[in-house]
């Protein structure tokens, strides 16, 4: 099956499963801020709800008196999400967002798991082998708010823990990845608001935004490595208007293609 047909394929798919969908994104303003969100390590997710956005707890350093590096822009940056994915798409979601260690057992209900500031990622042998198997069972790892040489640096040492011959890949802008519902051909680095602050787009040295991945033996993306970008604050602040609404509406349809290629692949 050439590209094309994998794409066609991929669009057929998401459409019998999901009976997509409301085509659109949100503009500045439009993504409501959820009070008094559930805070619990873990969730339960009803029969009802067929995706629950998975966040990974793991060990690290702390983030400069935020707490773990982990928990950096929990739980706004999933609960804003979460309503933009119940708006754009007929998927039923938990509201909420669920907290997993990769120790857990329930790791294995959810195929989508959400890991920030990766840069600081730490993996025992145990949790390095329970992430294999968990993303070599068909699991989906998006990663996110990393920066710079020394941040890279500690990533790929925590993947070739988990995958020792297996390759960091770049991602081309005409993977299914970026097809699957948005046809995605920006490649626009998407900031955090510190940055913004600033004046800048990146931080730490992360002057260049990469898309890259690490692939299954079927050529499925296990993996999707947002580097040198902040895609969770631009959820969190969808709403506010210091935060330019471009990145935003990039941001979601990234999202949006994550969420439905994890769901369906």
């Amino acid at each position: 099956m050439n590209c094309h047909q994998r794409r066609r394929a991929d669009r057929t798919l998401v459409a019998l499963l999901l009976f997509l969908l409301a085509y659109g994104i949100p503009a500045a303003g439009q993504v409501t801020y959820r009070q008094n969100p559930v805070l619990a390590e873990t969730q339960a997710v009803s029969n009802q709800h067929e995706f629950a956005f998975a966040r990974l707890m793991y060990n690290g350093t702390n983030a400069g008196g935020w707490g773990p590096r982990w928990q950096v822009d929990w739980p706004e940056a999933e609960t804003h999400l979460l309503q933009g994915l119940s708006r754009l798409t007929r998927l039923n979601t938990n509201p909420d967002g669920v907290l997993v260690r990769l120790t857990d057992d329930e790791i294995f209900d959810y195929p989508w798991l959400y890991a920030v500031e990766v840069g600081s990622l730490s993996l025992s042998s145990y949790e390095a082998e329970r992430m294999r198997e968990y993303l070599l069972r068909g699991g989906f790892l998006m990663v996110d708010d990393f920066h710079g040489p020394a941040q890279w640096h500690n990533f790929a040492y925590a993947m070739k823990q988990v995958f020792p011959n297996r390759q960091i890949e770049n991602i081309s802008v005409d993977d299914s990845l970026f097809e699957i519902l948005y046809d995605i051909n920006q490649r626009k680095q998407i900031p955090g608001i510190r940055a913004l602050s600033s004046g800048q787009t990146w931080e730490r040295g992360g002057r260049v935004a990469r898309w890259r991945g690490i692939r299954d033996d079927s050529g499925r993306i296990m993996i999707a490595i947002n580097f040198n970008m902040d895609l969770g604050d631009a959820w969190e602040h969808a709403d506010w208007p210091d935060y330019p609404q471009e990145y935003s509406a990039l941001a979601y349809r990234f999202a949006v293609n994550y969420v439905l290629y994890s769901m369906t692949h």
